[in-house]
């Protein structure tokens, strides 16, 4: 069953494609903290994962490769070939799948407190939350999930961003959590690790308890030359909590992939070339060049 999903793509046509992809429970508003090292750079697709924010709420269960999919046809309505994917949590967990099912949609791969599997002594934790969220809704559920996705200290001093994710992890449809737990419990990526081949980086708070750090370890040693960061003080929203070294790791990683070394071609040699481009081309490329050199001189 298909369903409509909100989006927000914003930035300039000309740069290269970031997709924001949620936690459970959440919504693009999560990606708030990063929107700002992120939107000079690049254009930036957010979206709401089906079932959650303004995205439409199907009946569950649902599956991870209905979670691709989703995906999948949301870059093909918008005419998007490929991005740099940037997942957390479930977020993460959709990115596995894009990259072991439709890898020619991904130049490179963010993985953020994440996971590949529901081991098996998990499983009854999944059950008991699907169960809980049936019977007796999300005011149930969000205090055991905001003590597993923030560190006491942080949720104590209360701070705007942690009330306005609490809020909305309160206001997601039960059959869109309830959905997208059945697609979570059911995954089991595992064993698909090592046939991902895109420049894969890992992220993981390191006082993540919902998806601890030997998950990103597990995951590290099975892709090819995937590289791995831990956030020192960080729990599972380390992107909302430890804004700063996230953003650090995030952008080092893209800038490494966008090879924006600059310049074999520099502002300077370029402006020669003015004479014999057409104007309009001509301040097209230096919009570009300017960004990027900025780019490299901030996070370099």
């Amino acid at each position: 069953m298909t369903a409509d999903i909100q989006f927000k793509l914003s930035g300039s046509e000309n740069l290269p494609v970031v997709a924001l992809s949620h936690s459970l429970g959440s919504s693009m508003i999560m990606w708030e903290p990063q929107m700002q090292v992120l939107e000079e750079h690049f254009r930036i697709l957010r979206f709401d994962t089906r079932g959650h924010g303004g995205s439409a709420a199907t009946p569950p269960p649902y599956s991870m490769e209905m979670l691709v999919s989703d995906v999948i046809d949301l870059l093909d309505s918008l005419e998007i070939d490929k991005v740099h994917w940037v997942g957390l949590s479930m977020g993460g967990m959709i990115g596995q799948g894009l990259a072991i099912c439709a890898p020619q949609r991904l130049l490179s791969l963010c993985l953020c407190d994440t996971m590949s599997i529901v081991r098996a002594e998990m499983k009854q934790l999944w059950k008991n939350r699907i169960r809980s969220g049936e019977r007796f809704g999300m005011n149930h559920l969000v205090d055991f999930a905001m003590e597993r996705w923030f560190t006491e200290p942080y949720r104590t001093s209360s701070p705007a961003a942690y009330r306005r994710i609490r809020e909305q992890f309160l206001t997601t449809a039960v059959a869109g959590y309830v959905g997208c737990c059945h697609a979570i419990y059911n995954m089991n990526f595992l064993d698909q690790l090592s046939e991902i081949r895109v420049p894969t980086h890992i992220m993981v708070g390191d006082q993540d308890l919902a998806t601890p750090v030997a998950e990103s370890i597990v995951m590290h040693e099975a892709i090819t030359d995937s590289t791995l960061k831990l956030i020192p003080g960080g729990a599972h929203l380390c992107n909302i909590e430890c804004t700063a070294d996230f953003n650090r790791s995030m952008m080092n990683f893209l800038r490494a992939q966008l090879n924006w070394e600059v310049p074999t071609l520099n502002l300077s040699t370029f402006h020669n070339a003015r004479t014999i481009l057409p104007i309009r081309v001509f301040w097209k490329i230096h919009k570009i060049i300017s960004a990027r050199t900025k780019f490299v001189q901030n996070y370099s």
